[in-house]
């Protein structure tokens, strides 16, 4: 079980996000990251941290170091893969252009993994979600469309899951 959170706004995504994160804590405390969406620079910052949430607050001086105003988080509870940094959620494509958070169980992550893999795709975690963030990044590189991606990608992945997405080209 996870909690994951999103914001699109006027206001600094990150406070509001870190916020959010703690009244989701008990949805999983083995690890939190959020990804924000610079609007100066366009580039996309991912924090995590392993551990509570407090963590996560300090690292970023309670958000205040991530700025920009669109943003998805997610606290962890480990299902696939031990509780790390490199676990942590959100994950991304290689290039950043799609980031997700997720909870929920991908049943058939390692039969995903494995065409991935076919595909030329890398990966450097040991979580489904990642599978789930690269097998989306295959069709939004198809397709060009978040909408067209996310629905070829779900029409692949097997299991029960909520998703909360960016997307580079589509803040």
């Amino acid at each position: 079980m996870c909690g994951i959170v999103g914001y699109v706004g006027e206001e600094q995504a990150a406070p509001i996000l870190l916020g959010g994160l703690s009244k989701l804590e008990y949805r999983g405390y083995d690890s939190a990251g959020i990804a924000v969406r610079n609007d100066e620079t366009g580039r996309t910052e991912i924090v995590k941290a392993k551990g509570r949430l407090k963590i996560l607050v300090e690292k970023t001086d309670g958000g205040m170091a991530v700025p920009g105003t669109c943003g998805i988080g997610h606290t962890r509870w480990a299902t696939h893969g031990e509780p790390s940094e490199s676990n942590a959620h959100p994950h991304c494509s290689d290039d950043r252009s799609v980031v997700l958070v997720h909870n929920g169980i991908i049943e058939n992550y390692q039969e995903l993994k494995e065409k991935l893999l076919k595909s030329g795709y890398s990966f450097y975690s040991q979580t489904d979600t990642e599978i789930a963030v690269k097998l989306i990044d295959y069709y939004y590189k198809k397709t060009g469309t978040p909408l067209e991606a996310m629905s070829r990608a779900m029409l692949r992945i097997r299991g029960s899951y909520a998703f909360g997405a960016m997307f580079k080209d589509y803040p």
